[in-house]
């Protein structure tokens, strides 16, 4: 198809309207005492400051961004407003600034109005069209960098030179081709993608819709670059920002036309015919990737009826339900819609949630790392051209499927205008809501007035993932759920966690068992040692036992010698005894005995002998024997009974000598019965307290009493019977 007229008159003129204006370059200073002010100007003539000349109070503001210190390096993306002159109406200009730092005791001559440790200033370009800050961004890094690096700020001929390159370049036409580089600008869409996902879908049809949007990051060059990376996805409209300085312009609309001719053939054909760029800045609109706080009056403004803006300051978070529609935390990721009626219509419809992830999915599984900006496998699906193309073909089908719906409905009576091959109502895919929102804003009515009523003959009304809700897209939406859950970060750190502890633990267990592990052996150790201990005592025992048992040869003799000398004492004792007794004579005392108590010798009694006790204890006196005897002093018998006892004996024996049985008395004494015989009985020289006294009167003997007694009766008995015999 041929081209019969003009599509676009807004693009020549912009670019006719722009080509007067060369880039500019400023540097902007902060000062210790008076804040951010412009230090001075490169490309304009000597003495003029445009800064004055085009109402721009609040570029130092723009130029140096809130916590821009806290970087060594910072860039910052504004818009300005140039007003309108004798041979060109007001448009809108845009500046990128680099904002650095530099320790004040480095400098090789120090001002006198430098009183603080550290210098900032930035280096500011100022151009007609932000379709070039991409590649524009690189270069001015490298000469601000430059000129830091010689720490001698008044030497300015790096950055002169640097304007003059841009003059040159705008006269050459370089920076005016009519080429579409939109994808050189903002973040890379793989990032974007990759950071909101879904939400990525959400933001675009929000920006659609022409709300009060409202960014705030940390960062300055990120809150401006996610701006750009977001409206870059409608395709043709960086090059057509020339009303977005500000909510009064409005030069767009008023150089529109409807496009009465199509190449097929040609892409920028195509999409100025089906109405792309869809202009979401015009009247009473305003975009402002940075915007100060010095700003926020013409945000509150009457006239303000839509914007996008970002900030770096924290302070608008406290008023986010005065200054947004919409809040988009870039340093928490989240998205805070507080517009009840703006979050209806947001919500996603089963084909567009089929849509978005099948282009997140594919952003996954090609993520490098290393590389973000392209796909692992180098290829196509997945690239940054990808999801641009992606993108492209979703707007297409909306307009496409919108347009439909409105000849729906002016033909709602008439079903023969339906086209056999559309089923039902495409927009419904879209989601109703959304459409309904849509069809109130400025840039749908600017759109469907310069657009043809067909558009849906051109584009398929269809959208690209068309269809019900079905078992793929339950899954899929599952696991998108899980994965806004987080649970695999919050698994990994409670693995961590749980790891750290079974480690801990593994450890205090290790150190228990091995602890215990040692008492035990440390026990079983004592207990061997004191079994061993127990073995040895039990066998010094056994030795002790078996020296006190066996005979010493020095001890056995002693005990002899010992044994020896008492029995010779003993025996010494007896023999010295009747000795004595043989030489005074056993017999001589019958008369005394006689004349005493009466006859009777021998072993008997007489009856007129005296009592024992009498007799014993005259002749214990006279003859020195010992007075009483251990067997008188019997239990067994008392003194009467021993004489009673005695009584008797002598009356059965009468004067008959025989002999008495020794059972018969046990008082009696062999030598009594044997010196009564021999001696006519005046003493008992066998008298057992004769020989008790003897006993004890024997200096070396040991033995008790008892066992004396018996052993002297025996031998006295024995003796006894040697006499007789």
């Amino acid at each position: 198809m041929a081209a019969t007229s003009t599509s676009r008159g807004a693009g020549e003129n912009g670019v006719d309207s722009k080509a007067g204006f060369t880039p500019l370059v400023t540097v902007v200073d902060f000062h210790h005492h008076r804040g951010p002010e412009v230090e001075r100007w490169f490309g304009v003539p000597d003495g003029s400051d445009p800064a004055v000349e085009y109402d721009w109070p609040l570029l130092p503001f723009m130029a140096l961004s809130d916590g821009a210190h806290a970087a060594t390096e910072d860039f910052s993306y504004f818009t300005l407003l140039r007003p309108a002159t004798e041979d060109s109406p007001a448009t809108s200009l845009f500046g990128i600034s680099c904002t650095r730092q530099l320790d004040a005791s480095q400098l090789l001559v120090r001002p006198s109005d430098v009183t603080r440790s550290t210098v900032q200033k930035a280096v500011v370009v100022i151009a007609d069209s932000p379709q070039f800050f991409g590649m524009l961004r690189e270069r001015l890094s490298v000469v601000t960098s430059a000129w830091f690096a010689q720490r001698e700020f008044s030497d300015t001929e790096i950055l002169r030179r640097f304007q003059e390159s841009l003059a040159e370049e705008k006269a050459r036409g370089q920076l005016n081709e009519e080429v579409d580089r939109d994808q050189y600008l903002g973040m890379s869409l793989r990032e974007l993608v990759r950071e909101f996902r879904w939400q990525t879908l959400v933001l675009l049809k929000c920006c659609l819709l022409q709300p009060k949007m409202l960014f705030f990051g940390s960062r300055c060059e990120r809150l401006c670059m996610m701006q750009f990376s977001l409206i870059s996805l409608i395709p043709g409209l960086l090059r057509n920002l020339q009303d977005s300085a500000g909510p009064d312009l409005n030069s767009y609309e008023k150089n529109l036309s409807r496009p009465t001719s199509l190449r097929t053939s040609d892409r920028n054909s195509l999409l100025s015919y089906m109405g792309l760029p869809l202009q979401i800045f015009g009247k009473g609109s305003l975009f402002g990737p940075y915007t100060p706080l010095q700003q926020l009056d013409i945000l509150a403004d009457f006239g303000t009826k839509s914007y996008i803006v970002g900030s770096t300051n924290s302070l608008l978070l406290q008023q986010k339900d005065r200054y947004s529609d919409i809040l988009i935390n870039l340093d928490e990721n989240t998205i805070n819609i507080t517009s009840t009626s703006l979050r209806t219509a947001l919500a996603l419809s089963h084909s567009d949630r089929r849509w978005i992830d099948f282009i997140t999915q594919e952003v996954n599984d090609t993520w490098d790392d290393q590389n973000p900006g392209r796909p692992k496998t180098m290829g196509y699906r997945g690239s940054e051209e990808f999801i641009r193309l992606q993108f492209e073909e979703y707007l297409l089908s909306l307009i496409s499927s919108v347009k439909y719906h409105n000849y729906l409905t002016q033909n709602a009576h008439n079903p023969r205008m339906l086209l056999p091959h559309v089923e039902g109502d495409p927009s419904v895919d879209f989601s109703n809501e959304w459409v309904e929102y849509w069809m109130k804003t400025e840039n749908y009515r600017i759109w469907d007035l310069n657009t043809d009523s067909h558009l849906f003959d051109i584009v398929e009304p269809r959208h690209p993932c068309a269809g019900g809700l079905t078992v793929d897209d339950v899954q899929r939406r599952i696991q998108q759920q899980v994965q806004d859950l987080h649970l695999d970060e919050r698994f990994a750190v409670g693995k961590e966690v749980l790891g750290r502890n079974l480690a801990a633990g593994r450890d205090k267990a290790s150190t228990i068992f091995n602890k215990l592990y040692s008492d035990m052996e440390a026990l079983r150790e004592a207990q061997r040692k004191r079994a061993e201990e127990s073995q040895k005592a039990e066998g010094a025992e056994k030795n002790g036992s078996a020296a006190t048992h066996s005979v010493d040869p020095a001890k056995a003799q002693h005990t002899a010698s010992s044994v020896g000398a008492r029995a010779g004492a003993y025996i010494g004792s007896w023999t010295s005894w009747a000795d004595q007794k043989r030489k005074q004579g056993w017999g001589r005392s019958s008369n005394n005995s006689s004349s005493s108590g009466g006859g009777g010798g021998g072993w008997g009694f007489g009856g007129g002998r005296k009592s024992r006790s009498t007799l014993t204890d005259s002749n214990g006196e006279k003859n020195g024997t010992p007075l009483s005897s251990p067997a008188l002093s019997s239990p067994g018998f008392s003194h009467n009974e021993k004489i009673q006892m005695s009584d008797v004996h002598r009356a059965s024996e009468g004067n008959d000598q025989r002999r008495p049985l020794t059972q018969d008395s046990f008082g009696e004494s062999v030598l009594d019965g044997t010196g009564s015989a021999d001696e006519s009985g005046t003493s008992s020289p066998g008298s057992p307290r004769k020989y008790t006294a003897l006993r004890r009167d024997s200096k070396s003997s040991d033995v008790k009493p008892d066992e004396d007694e018996h052993d002297n009766a025996a031998e006295a008995k024995n003796g006894a019977k040697t006499d007789t015999t």
